[in-house]
């Protein structure tokens, strides 16, 4: 532990991540962009504090890498792609889905790896994973504010650093063998309280710095998936991706209620679908042979809204990429899920897309936000208003292909 960040007894983690960050510009550590202040902090020696990445085993054995984006992971990232493997970088702040991979061109030389690295470089030559993409991760890198040699680790504190690796546990894309290495100066390396640390929170295998390569032999379990519980519909709404994850844990029998769900309303919505479902079989026969044929096109109303027809309100959504053998049973559940459900599907599975009537423009609208990044058989549907809206709940089909 470097002897200039100095932590008082009982520091909490913004204790420390202030110490850290005023201590790095105050001894002119910090690099670009700064301040470092509420950031994964640049510092003197990054590039080649990663170069310790080579001499790792681990390292050299890894066919996919996942390291965040951030300023003093660059020369780590640039590292992987001249080493021919394949790097994927978590979208910022998972705002439209989890990874990209970098394809560099073919035959790329070094400057133009080096241009990949950079923050324009993963814009420029990305292309998205989708949450069915099947990526295996071997190896992942995440920045840090503080780490201890036994491995606790302290982020920026929006826990996005958290969150990319429980998505990736839920995927099926890491296991609890996965090394996870962090790269810092010196003096981030700090003694960090057990008391500290969540169930959520990320340890680490390995911290690399300018001087040293630390194996911290870390024996606390690593998150085991997304924590429901502790995730708050803001966060579901902010974090597309968060939605198909819930929805395909929920449909796998997990339990999925979020931190903001009363048990009293868990319940209330349980039975709303139970009921909804027992009168769905008793007075729409026809829905259910349709929901059976993928390809039919048929239109369902909800006899409970008069106001569907004649008032001019309704506003349409289109949903497109529908996978062929999707039904429109699944659709509809999920959109209960989501808390999307319109007045009147309008399903044309041969197409591979439906139309969804809501009562107005913006319970339009909070449906294509809700339904953002949400995947259904292997596909992440195209979400949007319709482009063509007629009154009285009609919507030029051929609009949208």
């Amino acid at each position: 532990m470097q002897e200039g960040v100095r932590l008082r007894a009982g520091a909490s983690k913004g204790d420390i991540r202030e110490k850290v960050w005023d201590y790095l510009e105050a001894s002119g550590l910090a690099e670009f962009p700064r301040p470092v202040h509420h950031r994964i902090p640049n510092f003197k020696g990054a590039p080649h504090a990663a170069t310790r990445l080579l001499g790792l085993e681990e390292f050299k054995a890894a066919n996919t890498v996942k390291i965040n984006p951030d300023a003093p992971q660059k020369n780590a990232r640039f590292l992987t792609l001249e080493a021919r493997k394949t790097l994927l970088v978590p979208t910022p702040r998972l705002r439209s889905g989890l990874f990209n991979k970098i394809v560099p061109p073919p035959g790329a030389a070094k400057e133009t790896l080096r241009i990949c690295a950079t923050s324009q470089g993963i814009k420029e030559y990305s292309v998205p994973v989708g949450l069915d993409g099947k990526a295996r991760v071997d190896l992942v890198v995440v920045g840090s504010v503080a780490v201890s040699e036994k491995g606790w680790r302290i982020g920026k504190g929006e826990g996005y650093a958290d969150m990319e690796y429980a998505m990736m546990v839920s995927m099926g894309a890491v296991t609890e063998d996965t090394p996870v290495i962090t790269i810092v100066h010196d003096c981030q390396v700090v003694d960090i309280a057990e008391e500290l640390l969540g169930d959520h929170d990320l340890t680490v295998d390995y911290i690399l710095t300018p001087t040293r390569t630390i194996k911290t032999n870390c024996k606390r379990p690593k998150p085991r998936g997304i924590l429901w519980h502790k995730v708050s519909y803001e966060m579901l709404g902010k974090i597309p991706i968060l939605k198909s994850l819930r929805y395909k844990e929920k449909q796998a029998g997990k339990d999925v209620t979020l931190q903001d769900e009363q048990p009293a309303l868990a319940n209330a919505s349980k039975s709303a679908a139970l009921n909804e479902k027992a009168m769905a079989g008793k007075t729409r026969p026809q829905a259910s042979m349709g929901s059976a044929q993928t390809g039919q096109q048929y239109v369902e109303s909800d006899s409970l809204s008069p106001r569907l027809e004649g008032s001019g309100m309704i506003t349409t959504v289109y949903v497109g990429n529908i996978p062929p053998n999707l039904r429109v049973s699944e659709l509809k559940c999920a959109l209960r899920e989501f808390h999307a459900a319109p007045l009147r599907v309008n399903w044309q599975g041969a197409q591979h897309r439906a139309f969804l009537d809501y009562k107005d423009k913006a319970t339009a609208e909070s449906a294509v936000s809700s339904l953002k990044g949400l995947s259904l058989g292997g596909n992440t549907l195209r979400v949007e208003l319709a482009k063509n809206q007629r009154n009285k709940g009609q919507v030029e089909i051929n609009s949208q292909k």
